[in-house]
């Protein structure tokens, strides 16, 4: 099983923020590989199908960003050995910069700090420049809509975000 975890908050407030990249890359990624979000499980939505005959689940946590680990460690419990890839916002990357790293640390992200404190650090990551705005604070900056002049910028980003989980699990 691949594991495939997009971080971001429910709900219409969080919509088209950056803090949501995650939601909106696994969101991609499901209308490319033909699947939908229709089941309720492991504390988070998720989304199942195949690629190259491996099962793959993508999901998305319902228990908010900070505590992404409750939702992630559930799926980690029922399947073992799963390989797991986080997908998510970094403010210490250029705007639409992608990074991916086998394993790690969490560095400035509770998100990630949260899946860390539940199952450790051997985990994929997947992460998505957001820059910083020094003139906000930044759970300001985070929770923010992603100006309308970045919108072209981010979506290349999702897209190149999607065509490298495609060539890691492929």
């Amino acid at each position: 099983m691949i594991i495939i975890v997009g971080l971001g908050n429910e709900g219409s407030l969080y919509q088209n923020t950056y803090h949501n990249l995650g939601f909106m890359t696994v969101d991609r990624l499901a209308k490319r590989l033909g699947i939908e979000f229709t089941k309720k499980k492991y504390k988070s939505t998720i989304a199942l199908g195949k690629v190259n005959g491996q099962s793959v689940m993508l999901a998305k946590p319902s228990t908010f960003m900070n505590n992404s680990g409750q939702a992630v460690v559930m799926m980690k419990e029922k399947y073992k050995d799963a390989r797991i890839i986080v997908v998510v916002d970094d403010i210490d990357l250029e705007k639409g910069k992608i990074r991916y790293r086998q394993h790690g640390h969490s560095g400035t992200h509770n998100g990630l700090r949260s899946i860390t404190s539940f199952i450790g650090s051997e985990f994929e990551r997947v992460r998505i420049g957001i820059g910083r705005d020094e003139s906000k604070d930044l759970a300001d900056f985070v929770l923010s809509k992603i100006d309308k002049n970045d919108l072209p910028l981010f979506d290349k980003a999702i897209d190149e975000a999607c065509d490298l989980i495609m060539e890691k699990i492929s």
